[in-house]
This record gives structure tokens, C-alpha cells and sequence, in this order.
């Protein structure tokens, strides 16, 4: 389907079984040159892609670019160029795990995390999907992105794996670079930026409550667990992204 350009971000509009099936056909399928990947932007991706040319540059890279977060959608009514729902990366990779054939094995590298997270991660998702093989999982020590020799040691730990999906999650924007920058060096068919993902399946972070979510409201829910890390960050959104909702709706009606 033709992406929709959305206050200057392009966006699938897929709802998510239609994304499940796709990057499940990527999976089954040869690798080619490169890793194909997935971003998932929400409020924060937005305001942050006005910002950041390195970012812009990894977004059109990507395979797939699917709406994650509320906002986002309300916007896209608003606009007049509705989106299908929302694909948020955390709900993306259950489902994605949950697609998957009793008869079939979808080998899975994680990426992310920190020590031990992604251990108790893999151990929850082998438990609940059982057609599911986690190969291989690494924490980054912090400032590995600018380390050349960790860079390397982690493509390699993910070719010795050979996996079909690599679920990174390093946090925005540094996942979307590093994925972005090594693409072609990614042994992997597919790589998923999801964020807190691996935090949540290995029981570290709790996701919010169902009618939190369906309200839109999980920021807070995030914001209330971590204010120290998240509070000045959501302040920022709140007040940039009306702005560009705003501007662009001028615009529109201008033309």
C-alpha cells in the first residue's frame, strides 16, 4: 500500500495482521543484500525526525514504518488522511511471535536490554511460543555505538546466531541509527526497533493497564514509572507536537 505522508513522516498504513504477515514473508524468505527493518514511531519519532537529519535518513531507509502511539492516528483523522490503527512495537513482536505456525520455527536474535533481561525475556517467550527459538541475546554496555570493536563483536555474535528476526531494543534513536548505519552488515532477514519490547517480555518493566492503552494514556503510565528519564521528554512533545499538527492543518487548509 502507498505510504501516507504524515506531518512529514511516512507511514504505512497497515493495520496489524497486515503488518505480521509481511514481515513474516521477509522472514521466511532469502535474506538479499541487506536487513530489511522496521520503525515504529510514535509522538516522541515525530518531534524528534524534525530535529534530526540522521534520523530522516534512517526512516527512509526503512522497510516498513508503522503508526505507534495514539496521537499519531488522532492526527492522521484530523488531517483527513486517516490511518487503519495503531502497530505499536510492543504489541508488534507478540503478535509477530503469536503468527507463527505450530509446524514452524522463527529463530530470534535480542538485541537490547539490560544483563539478564533479555535472558528472562527469551526463557518468557520459548515458554509462551513454543514455535519460537531464541538464538542468541547481548546487552550493550552504554556508548557501544561509538565503539567500532563492540560494533563489530555484536554483528558478529548475530551472524554466529543466524536468525530470521533481530528484535533490537536500545531506545530512540539510537536503535533506528545503529540499525540504519549496519543494515548491510546485519545477518538477519529482519530486524524490529521496538524499544522497551525485550524490557517488558522479560518481566523488568510493566506495560500499562488495557484501558490505559486503548485510552491512549500509556505515556503516562510511562512517565509515572520513570519520571526522572521521561518527564522532561513528554513536556517537550506536548508542546511541539500540537504545533506541528497545527501547522500542517493551516497548511492543508491553504491549499
Amino acid at each position: 500500500m502507498q505510504r501516507i505522508e504524515l506531518l512529514g513522516v511516512p507511514i504505512d498504513p497497515l493495520r496489524m495482521e497486515q503488518a505480521v504477515a509481511t514481515i513474516l514473508s521477509w522472514a521466511r524468505a532469502d535474506r538479499g543484500e541487506t536487513c530489511r527493518f522496521v520503525v515504529t514511531p510514535n509522538v516522541d519519532h515525530v518531534v524528534m525526525l524534525h530535529e534530526r537529519e540522521d534520523l530522516r535518513r534512517a526512516y527512509e531507509a526503512a522497510a516498513l514504518i508503522l503508526a505507534d502511539g495514539k496521537p499519531v492516528v488522532w492526527a492522521s483523522r484530523l488531517l483527513g488522511r486517516p490511518l487503519p490503527g495503531l502497530v505499536p512495537g510492543s504489541d508488534l513482536v507478540p503478535a509477530l511471535f503469536s503468527a507463527v505456525a505450530p509446524d514452524e520455527r522463527l529463530s530470534v536474535y535480542l538485541l537490547g536490554a539490560g544483563p539478564g533481561v533479555a535472558e528472562r525475556a527469551a526463557q518468557n517467550i520459548e515458554r509462551l511460543w513454543p514455535q519460537v527459538r531464541i538464538v542468541g541475546s547481548y546487552s550493550p554496555p552504554l556508548g557501544f555505538e561509538r565503539d567500532d570493536a563492540e560494533n563489530e563483536l555484536i554483528l558478529d555474535k548475530i551472524a554466529a546466531a543466524t536468525p530470521q528476526v533481530v528484535v533490537v531494543g536500545l531506545g530512540a534513536p539510537k536503535q533506528e541509527l545503529w540499525v540504519h548505519r549496519h543494515q548491510r552488515q546485519i545477518m538477519a532477514q529482519v530486524a524490529l526497533c521496538v524499544g522497551a519490547t525485550i524490557d517488558f517480555l522479560g518481566g523488568e518493566k510493566a506495560r500499562a493497564p488495557q484501558w490505559m492503552r486503548k485510552a491512549g494514556l500509556e505515556w503516562l503510565h510511562r512517565v509515572w514509572m520513570e519520571p526522572k528519564r521521561l518527564a522532561g521528554r513528554y513536556a517537550r512533545d506536548a508542546w511541539v507536537f500540537p504545533r506541528l499538527v497545527l501547522k500542517e492543518l493551516l497548511t492543508n487548509r491553504q491549499t
